[in-house]
């Protein structure tokens, strides 16, 4: 069975790479001018953080509040730490104590830029690197968002899992290891980690040269949400359209059989379903789901695998189910791992509402209530009330204020309904890959657009045009190879969800 439940609340980056030249065996040497500096921080005794000739664990390790718990090996030539970092649980009370925060470092050279990944769920821990990583051919730094496992104090005070919360992390993660990387630093994150990269931007606007910040949707007005109905409307063709919406609504006409197949696989994955209520709801907010999903994550091309509602067979029907939303993922066991997501949409992020009007009558719950993130929270977690200003704050910063931030949208993409719009005159600017899905990138845009945008991410990066690397990637930064199988860092369509 796939895990890839309930694609509304999932996320994916999937992007154009770069192979570096690398000098095997740790990197590059750091630079020449901050030699006699770092010797004579070692002569009296300073920190091995400051001495650019000792070797990057060393360097790393010796941080205050830094442990490396584990170094990983790669095929390049990098050096690859998984490590953990101390955080307040409240940083504007840090007398309430503290936890230990997930990052990982992937090491290029003390003279490359560095990029600061911040991923909106749990993060991965094997080495890969992000689009803006294989452009200026940097090193990676890659935060896991507070509060999902194993990054979470015992027991959790959800109020503090918001917006204001994990920025002040990425800040104080940032400033830290700015005492080994002193090159210009980039932000990048896709999804609810594209949102992260944006809050933490922020408030601290001056940490980073810019960000490229991937498939961010701009929820701000929770009770508007005419522009997601607008977009299942127009989305692709009208053959494509009605085919998708037959589907769905076959999945309820067939709702007996179907939920039969729906309560094996759950049964053999030892699911329950206290948090959402009950077997029958999980089933239908799956449902409720297909559509999204299929445009989330697949291409207009696809239609043609969607089944055909009149001839399709139970069991072609429900393989379909179970691919666009995973059968088993609104159990309380799939739920678990995401309540930092869903305590944060319930709080500050909101979530998307759309006509259903097509499946209305076969709907056994509230079609709000069931699909309000509330109903995927645990019982037996308080949620506060909805900020109505959290967002509206980081929408009018965004407008007014935000320098150097690329937004990358997919034109098919549910999330580019709702996206940032920053003032170009800023040097800010919003991309669309026309027909793209929830995976768009810069190297999926088209060509000319594609390489003045990758030339902003090296100009920012401190590179320029004169690089040899930068007039190479201008020109067909699509063509990159990248650096392995999956070259994005805990991004697998099975390991996020809900709703980004």
């Amino acid at each position: 069975m796939s895990t890839k439940s309930i694609a509304r609340f999932r996320g994916l980056l999937v992007a154009a790479a770069l192979t570096p030249v690398l000098v095997m065996g740790g990197g590059l040497a750091g630079p020449a001018l901050a030699a006699d500096g770092g010797a004579a921080a070692a002569a009296h005794g300073h920190s091995p953080a400051d001495d650019p000739n000792a070797d990057i664990k060393d360097r790393l390790a010796a941080i205050p509040g830094v442990t490396v718990t584990e170094e990983k090996p790669t095929t390049t030539g990098h050096r690859y730490f998984v490590a953990t970092y101390t955080q307040p649980i409240d940083h504007f009370r840090p007398w309430l104590g503290s936890f230990q925060q997930r990052f990982t470092l992937l090491h290029r050279g003390y003279d490359r830029p560095t990029v600061f990944y911040t991923n909106g769920y749990t993060l991965g821990t094997n080495p890969s690197r992000t689009e803006p990583t294989r452009l200026v051919d940097g090193n990676q730094v890659s935060i896991e968002y507070r509060f999902f496992t194993p990054s979470r104090p015992e027991p959790a005070d959800w109020t503090k899992a918001g917006i204001r919360q994990q920025a002040a992390d990425s800040h104080k993660l940032v400033t830290a290891l700015k005492r080994i990387y002193d090159q210009e630093w980039l932000s990048t994150g896709a999804s609810k980690g594209g949102m992260s990269s944006t809050y933490y931007r922020r408030f601290y606007p001056d940490d980073m040269a810019g960000t490229v910040a991937y498939v961010a949707p701009n929820n701000t007005d929770v009770d508007d949400y005419s522009a997601y109905s607008k977009f299942f409307q127009t989305v692709g063709t009208p053959e494509c359209r009605n085919r998708l919406s037959a589907a769905q609504r076959e999945l309820l006409v067939r709702r007996d059989r179907m939920e039969t197949r729906f309560d094996a696989a759950n049964k053999a994955a030892g699911s329950t379903f206290t948090t959402v209520g009950s077997a029958d709801r999980a089933y239908e907010g799956g449902v409720l789901d297909t559509v999204w999903s299929f445009w989330q994550y697949s291409l207009e091309a696809d239609c043609a695998k969607v089944p055909v509602a009149a001839t399709a067979t139970d069991d072609e029907l429900f393989a379909w189910y179970d691919a666009q939303v995973g059968a088993t993922g609104n159990s309380d066991q799939g739920l678990a791992k995401y309540t930092a997501y869903y305590y944060q949409a319930a709080t500050e992020l909101g979530q998307p509402f759309f006509d259903v009007s097509n499946i209305k009558d076969l709907l056994h719950c509230d079609y709000k209530e069931l699909y309000s993130a509330r109903s995927y929270i645990s019982k037996d977690v308080n949620v506060p009330g909805f900020n109505p200003y959290a967002m509206r704050d980081i929408d009018r910063w965004v407008k007014r204020d935000a320098e150097r931030i690329i937004y990358v949208y997919g034109g098919n993409d549910p999330w580019g309904a709702k996206p940032f719009r920053p003032d170009e005159e800023n040097d800010s600017y919003v991309y669309t890959v026309p027909g793209g899905n929830h995976g768009s990138n810069i190297g999926k845009l088209p060509a000319a657009q594609s390489a003045e945008a990758t030339a902003k991410v090296l100009e920012w990066a401190g590179l320029g045009e004169q690089a040899p690397a930068a007039r190479s990637l201008t020109k067909s930064p699509q063509l990159i190879p990248a650096f392995g199988p999956l070259d994005v860092e805990g991004q697998k369509l099975d390991e996020e969800r809900r709703p980004l």
